[in-house]
């Protein structure tokens, strides 16, 4: 089991977008932390996916008012964001290691200290996803909960890493160019929402297009690097100690990523939603798939919705489409269920 470093120090604290930004200085370089809502309830932490930070990856979520509900009201969010990637950073000097996906998970534990947090939530997207895994691999006692979307397990494939080498390389050279752009966006969203020669890309593209010129190419080159170097953590998954709750869309490129995680992690306190027509990042593509599998989720831990506890009729998604399994009352508070749901959308 982990143990996180004390040398934790901040170096600068501003208000940003509703929230204070933190520049935490970690034995394993500086990482930025925005913190949303009250200090006193439970924590919420969130990391993104490569070249996103939590504007580009949880701002729909967030902006969905059921889910914003949902989770403003039981926690306090603590968004980390993968050194570098917060808006305005700075490229980090080449004189600085790259660090490993241990260290990242190292780096959690430490901010997790300075703020003095004990136990948490946690929410994660692909690469941010397998970030938190691993911190709840290492920490086990500091995880209550794993809520993860599109999420990446095992090792990198010949595939995945030769794919990866080359988007590194063009990184490096070329920088945030539209080849990598592209690259970046097939990674995160299906083709309805990107468009094509006929149809114009979604609102929702268009602002993840225009966030990744912010992005210093330097910065995401380092963290692909780092992800591209990951180790397999099929054998630790039956170890973990919290319940695990899986989003995946049908037509993200790491659906069977998620899918080997699912069945590999321990039945009696995991549960899987596909939503069909939807890329990676649920997050942002279809925020209100979320909702109703993230309510009876967290009635686990005696958390609720306020005012109403009703599904959303504005989410594709229904207690008629959960698998009655999940909706038991055993499932709703001491077990959850390994399902699979498939969220279709309604027009």
């Amino acid at each position: 089991m982990g143990e996180s470093s004390s040398s934790v120090s901040v170096d600068v604290e501003r208000i940003s977008f509703g929230g204070k930004e933190h520049h935490i200085q970690t034995s394993h370089g500086p990482v930025s932390v925005a913190v949303f809502g009250d200090l006193e309830k439970p924590a919420l932490v969130t990391y993104p996916d490569v070249a996103l930070n939590h504007m580009s990856c949880f701002q729909g979520l967030f902006f969905c008012p059921e889910a914003s509900s949902l989770l403003l009201h039981n926690f306090c969010i603590y968004h980390i964001s993968p050194p570098g990637h917060e808006l305005g950073a700075a490229p980090i000097s080449s004189d600085v290691p790259v660090p490993s996906v241990d260290q990242l998970a190292d780096q959690v534990a430490e901010t997790l200290d300075y703020f003095g947090l004990g136990s948490v939530m946690c929410l994660g997207v692909t690469a941010g996803a397998y970030i938190l895994t691993l911190f709840a691999t290492k920490y086990r006692e500091r995880v209550l909960g794993l809520m993860l979307v599109s999420p990446l397990c095992k090792a990198s494939s010949w595939t995945e890493w030769f794919y990866n080498k080359v988007i590194s390389n063009l990184l490096y050279f070329y920088g945030m160019c539209g080849l990598i752009k592209e690259c970046l966006l097939q990674r995160y969203f299906s083709k309805e929402v990107r468009g094509s020669s006929q149809v114009p890309e979604s609102d929702i593209v268009q602002a993840c297009r225009t966030l990744l010129d912010e992005r210093q190419s330097s910065n995401v080159w380092r963290f692909l690097q780092s992800i591209n170097g990951r180790h397999d953590l099929t054998e630790s998954l039956k170890k973990l100690q919290c319940r695990t709750l899986i989003f995946v869309g049908e037509n993200s490129p790491f659906h069977s990523e998620a899918l080997h995680m699912a069945t590999n992690l321990d039945r009696r306190y995991s549960a899987l939603v596909e939503v069909q027509a939807c890329g990676s990042v649920v997050t942002e593509e279809q925020p209100h798939a979320m909702l109703i599998p993230m309510e009876y989720f967290l009635m686990g831990y005696g958390l609720y919705r306020p005012c109403q506890m009703s599904c959303s009729p504005r989410s594709p998604l229904s207690p008629s489409c959960i698998s009655p399994e999940l909706l038991s009352p055993e499932s709703m508070g001491l077990k959850l269920k390994p399902i699979k749901t498939r969220v279709s959308l309604q027009v």
